[in-house]
């Protein structure tokens, strides 16, 4: 199957993964809705969300680059409006949009935490209701989430469970919508990295530049979501996917051409559960 005509709205779309998951269905033909802040440039961050349109269009698809909050439910609204009145419907909703503060319990002042909820938990299920009546328009409507496993192991919560609560309240959204809306043929799946994925933020945030040898591009993900969004809805929904075990299954067997500088032992991301065994040949570690 192709993406080809299809419309996607993605939010946190002006660069890293969320782009990269644009950029793949503008190959097929795909309209992209790029539902994001970022008008002008980051200080520390590239690209916005004009600069994202044309790399869409360059490859091949239909771009619209929105100013959207997904805080804001007057915001959200008009964007799915603006995107339906552009492309006459949405077949694909992307919740990718996130905000992300590492730290403990004491260190984590509630203006952040409110962020966290808001943009994560919030605004992953503001979107995801404003686009489902779309969505049971389409022929093939798919939502995902990029979000992890529910994996209740401590140690994803010790060290910074405000940012774990608002993260895995994204896949919460995925796992009861599925349930809701399976009669209705709407896949909600969630999608997660096993490894770092190497993106401006996870730079500016985590790794430093020198970390990035150790990731994986974004164009994993990217892959990965292709593989989800050309399923059939009514057969795939409901799931947690790790990016390589799903391509494994899906019949992927070269994974080094992901990696950064191949050859390298690659950092493991968050929230991946112990029982999730790699591919063949994957080193993490």
């Amino acid at each position: 199957m192709s993406l080809q005509g299809k419309t996607l709205f993605i939010t946190g779309a002006s660069r890293g993964i969320g782009l990269a998951i644009g950029l793949r269905a503008a190959r097929d033909g795909a309209n992209v809705v790029i539902a994001a802040k970022t008008a002008e440039a980051h200080k520390h961050l590239p690209g916005t969300i004009y600069s994202a349109a044309a790399e869409i269009e360059a490859a091949g698809g239909q771009a619209l680059p929105l100013i959207v909050d997904v805080r804001d439910e007057a915001s959200v609204l008009a964007a799915v409006e603006a995107a339906v009145a552009r492309f006459g419907g949405i077949d694909i909703c992307v919740n990718n949009a996130s905000a992300i503060q590492l730290t403990g319990t004491l260190a984590t002042d509630m203006k952040r935490y409110d962020l966290m909820h808001q943009v994560n938990a919030r605004g992953t299920f503001l979107v995801s209701k404003a686009c489902i009546p779309h969505l049971k328009q389409a022929q093939n409507p798919h939502i995902l989430a990029l979000s992890p496993p529910l994996d209740l192991s401590p140690k994803w919560f010790g060290p910074h469970v405000a940012y774990t609560m608002a993260k895995y309240s994204m896949s919460l959204a995925m796992l009861g919508m599925a349930e809701e809306f399976r009669a209705d043929g709407i896949a909600c799946n969630a999608l997660w990295p096993r490894t770092g994925i190497a993106t401006a933020a996870i730079e500016f945030a985590l790794t430093g530049k020198a970390g990035l040898a150790y990731c994986r591009t974004p164009e994993i993900m990217a892959d990965a979501a292709h593989a989800i969004f050309t399923s059939p809805s009514r057969e795939l929904t409901g799931r947690f996917l790790i990016d390589d075990s799903f391509l494994y299954e899906r019949g992927e067997r070269d994974f080094d051409r992901y990696s950064v500088e191949p050859g390298k032992p690659l950092m493991p991301d968050f929230f991946v559960p112990a029982d999730s065994v790699p591919p063949p040949g994957v080193v993490v570690g």
